[in-house]
């Protein structure tokens, strides 16, 4: 029976894994479609490439810092990544210390959670950033910045050790994620025409709302294996019944951020705003994710309301304040990741509100001036924008030589 559970775990592991690298897919069809056709092809790009260092570097060096590291600590130690598989000698002879899945499901688990992280900067930047100065934030995001904060967390770092409770990744992914496109978004400034004089702010719509709503709902389908793997385990009634709850608590949230969102949007704006509706979901996804176990299902659509209000408010106040994110990523997954951390003592009595608040505070500082000292870095030795007039004819041209729809733009396709 060990053994079985043994293979279970470990498939049960790897097929939440696959949810979550589809997750990459539903990121480049949101923000495919919310940006605009001059520039779809590089926000592809973008996205397919992201994934793939993030695999690449994750692989030879940020698992390693994340979990290898002694525990308690601020700073990880270096070094290669995994031995070989002799955990299943341990669980064959049995004992309390005999791991319950391969070491390389664990390393794919985690590996998507990195790209995901990446891939909340890429819909912030987008539309006015060099791809190669993305390309080569990447690198150094999901090699060090990214698995620091995440040893101090689900490494055993300082954060675990002060109590700090994220179930899923609401502050360790999500909240990582949008400090770092923040930053991002300073160095780089809005995209042309924007905004104008005494504070006005003009809509660029987005190309392809068909493709935004796919995205959104590709989401929604990979967080399944986001929040239920991260129970780790199936192969026992406890483990089960969890896996359960955790799937009906991040539906239920995800519909109530639709809900609120829209609710909200009709009465500010008097119209049903698909693109606040899609943000949110993302922000009800994001909100439950520190803690998708202990809710009822009526909390958790509460939990998920709650994001979904927080992200409208937060994209207009953005907009105010002239940060440009084309997508709604810093709102969707920072202010609702934020909401995520810090409602979690409400449901969990093992959290405390001082650990919440201090890990919220440590992962947003961390990950924020880190990226921002790599942006700089980046913006002095190569420069992080496009010209103004490759802004105008479309980055598809300018970075990628081709173009998404050339049957029906010409010269860049919309202005």
């Amino acid at each position: 029976m060990t053994e079985l559970n043994y293979a279970l775990d470990t498939f049960y592991f790897l097929i939440c894994g696959v949810l979550v690298m589809w997750m990459a897919a539903g990121f480049a069809m949101l923000e495919a479609g919310l940006v605009r056709s001059k520039n779809t092809a590089e926000i592809l790009t973008k996205n397919v490439v992201l994934f793939a260092i993030a695999c690449t570097m994750y692989l030879a060096i940020g698992y390693y810092i994340m979990y290898s590291s002694s525990a308690g600590g601020f700073l990880p130690s270096l070094g290669f990544l995994i031995g070989s598989e002799n955990g299943v000698d341990a669980v064959l002879s049995g004992g309390d210390d005999a791991p319950y899945y391969s070491a390389r499901a664990d390393f794919f688990f985690q590996v998507v959670f990195v790209a995901t992280a990446m891939s909340i900067v890429s819909g912030a930047v987008a539309e006015r950033m060099k791809l190669w100065a993305f390309l080569a934030f990447a690198v150094v995001m999901t090699a060090f910045i990214y698995p620091i904060e995440g040893y101090w967390t689900w490494g055993g770092g300082w954060l675990s050790e002060l109590g700090y409770s994220d179930y899923a990744g609401s502050g360790i992914v999500h909240l990582a994620g949008a400090a770092a496109a923040l930053a991002g978004v300073l160095v780089l400034g809005p995209r042309k025409g924007k905004y104008g004089k005494n504070g006005a702010i003009y809509a660029i719509p987005g190309a392809n709302m068909p493709l935004a709503a796919l995205g959104t709902f590709i989401l929604w389908m990979g967080w399944f294996g986001f929040n239920g793997g991260s129970e780790l385990k199936v192969s026992d009634v406890a483990s089960a019944n969890n896996v359960a709850q955790v799937l009906l608590n991040t539906n239920a949230a995800a519909a109530g951020g639709v809900i609120a969102a829209l609710i909200l949007a009709k009465i500010w704006f008097r119209k049903a705003d698909l693109t606040m509706a899609l943000n949110g979901a993302i922000a009800g996804l994001v909100a439950i994710t520190a803690d998708p176990l202990s809710p009822t299902g009526l909390g958790a659509t509460l939990i998920g309301a709650i994001g979904g209000l927080l992200v409208v408010a937060a994209i207009v106040m953005l907009d105010k304040i002239r940060i440009d994110d084309p997508v709604g990523a810093i709102s969707a997954h920072g202010v609702a990741g934020i909401w995520g951390v810090m409602v979690v003592p409400f449901n969990n009595g093992d959290a405390s509100f001082g650990a919440q608040l201090i890990g919220a505070i440590g992962i947003f500082a961390w990950v924020f001036i880190a990226s921002l000292v790599v942006w700089l870095i980046i913006k002095a030795i190569m420069g992080v924008r496009v010209t103004e007039e490759e802004e105008y004819e479309g980055v598809d041209l300018a970075e990628c030589g081709l173009e998404a729809y050339p049957e029906f733009t010409a010269g860049g396709g919309n202005k």
